[in-house]
């Protein structure tokens, strides 16, 4: 990749709207918004579906996430899509959906990392192109 940026974001809103619980499994459809500082400037919404163990703990998820503000001075928006496909140590992948990219992002690719601290603090690096 080409370029990276850094910086925080902090969940301003989380909306849980639907819940199938079942045996062994709690399925949920989460809305949530986020406020980004650093590189990255704006907001996003992300639409998430999540999967809970028998046990109630976190077992995996799929998100889209549409960001809209500035990256590095540019103004646009673009996807990212979320893929967490369990909790026994498997790799949280995020990356940028191609052909998502507008304004002055359009044409942007790149992956998403981000990080929790253990005081809840959310930060995050994107190494990103635009083409």
């Amino acid at each position: 990749m080409g370029t990276r940026s850094s910086g925080a974001f902090e969940v301003t809103a989380f909306e849980p709207e639907e819940t199938d619980e079942g045996p062994g499994a709690t399925l949920g459809r989460v809305r949530i918004t986020k406020e980004f500082t650093g590189g990255l400037t704006g907001r996003s919404t992300v639409r998430m579906l999540s999967v809970l163990d028998g046990a109630g703990g976190p077992a995996a998820y799929v998100a889209v996430e549409r960001f809209t503000g500035e990256l590095d001075g540019r103004k646009g928006s673009f996807v990212l899509q979320h893929a967490a496909p369990g909790s026994s140590g498997e790799r949280l992948a995020i990356r940028v959906v191609s052909g998502t990219g507008a304004g002055e992002l359009a044409g942007i690719t790149g992956t998403f990392e981000l990080t929790v601290d253990d005081e809840g603090r959310h930060t995050y690096t994107l190494e990103y192109e635009l083409g």
